[in-house]
């Protein structure tokens, strides 16, 4: 899937996109249509979880949002990616039963 990366006031390593690279393609095990995404990487300045990640999916007729902070990117990445997870299963459940 294509995504596309973005740090704000600050450049990411190479790490840590294929690192949010390979948890969002995950995400297609759970819904294979799922058109393209938008990440958002940004360090605020108050408290410890300082870090925070928000990802948009596209996915036919409908967009997937989560947003999350935590104490590292990685850590705030896993935590977007499970709600993006339940999100996804919460859709195609809507999608069988006919709601969307």
């Amino acid at each position: 899937m294509k995504l596309q990366v973005h740090s704000i006031h600050f450049d990411a390593d190479r790490k840590l996109v294929d690192f949010i690279q390979k948890k969002v393609d995950k995400l297609e095990t759970f819904y294979d249509r799922l058109v393209d995404g938008e990440v958002f990487l940004r360090l605020n300045n108050e408290g410890i979880e300082n870090k925070t990640v928000e990802i948009k999916l596209n996915i036919p007729g409908s967009q997937l949002f989560a947003i999350e902070k935590a104490r590292s990117f990685e850590a705030a990445a896993d935590q977007a990616t499970i709600a993006l997870r339940n999100q996804l299963k919460k859709f195609k459940t809507k999608l069988r039963n006919g709601r969307v």
